[in-house]
C-alpha cells in the first residue's frame, strides 16, 4: 500500500495540526520536510502558493488546508471513531474551537515566536530549507525565509500596544485549559478528537516546541504540556465522548474568552467583506485582507489586517450550527447564553464564501 506523503516542518504550525491527526488515525503516512526542491518540484506547480503542509495521497492527489486534508482522509479511510464528534452540539463546538485555535491563538503563537524565539526559528528555517549547507549559512537562510513570517505580526495585531494584553490572554487561557485538562484529558472527553487536533496547532510547534515558549508553558501549565505529549505520542482512538452531546462545563470559560476576543474581529471582518463583495464579480477570488479592525485583547486595543480566512472557519462553524435540530438547536443556545455568543445564533455572511484553487472565493 503506498503511504500519504505530508509534506511540512516541525517548526509549523499547521504540519503539527495534520501530523497529530495522522497519528492518532493510524493510517500508512511519511512526512517530508519542505525543502526548497519540494517547494519548487511539488508545492508551487500543483498548490499555486508558498503554504505547508501539503498532502499527497496514495492516488497522487494534492491536497492543500488541514481541514480539507482531515477531511480526505476521514472520506477515504472510513476508520472508526470518526475524528469528528458524532453529537451535532459537540460538532459545532467542534468547529467553533477550530475557528479559535487556527484562526486566534495564531496571535500569541506568532508574538512569541518573534519575540522571544526569533534566532531559534531562523535557525530552524534554515536547517528546513538547505539541510546541506554550514549551520552559520542555514542561519542565513532562515533569516532571509523566516521574515515573510515575522512580517505577518502587525497584520494579527501583534503591536507594543497589544502585546500586555495577548500575554495577559494566553497565560489565563493556559490557567483555563489546564483546569479542564484536571478532569478530562482531552478537549471533549477521554479520547481526542478533531478539537483537539486544531488546538494542539498553535500549542505544539510554537508554544511547546519553541524554547522560550516551552519553557512557559512547562512552568505555568504543565498539564497543558503533558496534554500536548499525549497528542503527540498519537493518541489511541479508544476511551469516550459524552454520549449524551453535551460539552465539558470547564470548556466555558475558554469559549467564553473566544466569544468576547475573536467574535468582535468578526464581526468588523464580515462588513468590510460585504462592502468589498459590492464591487467583487461572482466567483472573485478574496484578496487576503479586506481593510483593517481593531482587536480588543484584554484592554489592549489596536489595529488588525481584517483577514479573510477566519470567515471561512466561521462559515464551517455557522454550518454545523445551522445543521442542529430543534433539540439541539436549544442545548447550542443555551451554552451560547453562557459564553456571551448569543450574537453567533444571528450572525451570518453577507455572502457565501468557498475554496477553488486553493483559495478563497466567493461562492
Amino acid at each position: 500500500m503506498v503511504d500519504y506523503i505530508l509534506y511540512g516542518a516541525e517548526v509549523s504550525y499547521f504540519t503539527g495540526k495534520a501530523r497529530a491527526y495522522f497519528s492518532w488515525r493510524g493510517v500508512p503516512f511519511h512526512e517530508e520536510g519542505a525543502t526548497q526542491e519540494v517547494y519548487r518540484d511539488i508545492i508551487l506547480p500543483n498548490v499555486g502558493w508558498p503554504v505547508i503542509p501539503v498532502m499527497k495521497t496514495p492516488a497522487g492527489g494534492i491536497v492543500q488546508d488541514t481541514a480539507e486534508i482531515i477531511a480526505h482522509v476521514e472520506a477515504a479511510e472510513q476508520a472508526q471513531p470518526p475524528v469528528m464528534p458524532e453529537g451535532s452540539v459537540q460538532r459545532f463546538v467542534s468547529q467553533l474551537l477550530q475557528l479559535y485555535a487556527d484562526e486566534w491563538l495564531v496571535i500569541p503563537a506568532m508574538h512569541y515566536r518573534w519575540t522571544y524565539n526569533e534566532d531559534f526559528a531562523y535557525q530552524e528555517f534554515g536547517a528546513l530549507s538547505a539541510p546541506e549547507l554550514s549551520k552559520p549559512e542555514q542561519y542565513e537562510v532562515g533569516r532571509k525565509n523566516g521574515q515573510r513570517f515575522k512580517g505577518a505580526l502587525p497584520p494579527l495585531g501583534v503591536s507594543a500596544t497589544t502585546i500586555p494584553g495577548i500575554e495577559k490572554s494566553y497565560e489565563a487561557f493556559l490557567k483555563e485549559f489546564s483546569t479542564h485538562l484536571e478532569v478530562h484529558p482531552y478537549a471533549l472527553g477521554d479520547r481526542a478528537s478533531f478539537a483537539d487536533f486544531a488546538l494542539y496547532g498553535p500549542l505544539y510547534a510554537h508554544l511547546y516546541r519553541d524554547p522560550a515558549s516551552g519553557e512557559i508553558m512547562q512552568r505555568l501549565a504543565p498539564k497543558v504540556a503533558d496534554w500536548v505529549e499525549r497528542v503527540q505520542a498519537g493518541s489511541p482512538s479508544t476511551g469516550d465522548l459524552p454520549a449524551d452531546d453535551t460539552i465539558p462545563v470547564t470548556l466555558t470559560p475558554i469559549l467564553a474568552r473566544q466569544m468576547r476576543e475573536q467574535l468582535p474581529a468578526l464581526h468588523q471582518t464580515a462588513q468590510f467583506l460585504e462592502d468589498w463583495a459590492k464591487e467583487a464579480e461572482p466567483g472573485a477570488f478574496l484578496p487576503r485582507a479586506v481593510g483593517q479592525i481593531e482587536i480588543n485583547i484584554e484592554n489592549s486595543i489596536g489595529p488588525a489586517a481584517a483577514r479573510t480566512f477566519p470567515l471561512w472557519r466561521l462559515q464551517a462553524a455557522l454550518d454545523a450550527y445551522d445543521a442542529l435540530n430543534d433539540e439541539a438547536r436549544a442545548r447550542a443556545d443555551a451554552l451560547l447564553g453562557r459564553i456571551g455568543g448569543s450574537p453567533l445564533k444571528e450572525f451570518r455572511l453577507p455572502v457565501r464564501l468557498t475554496r477553488t484553487q486553493n483559495r478563497l472565493a466567493l461562492a
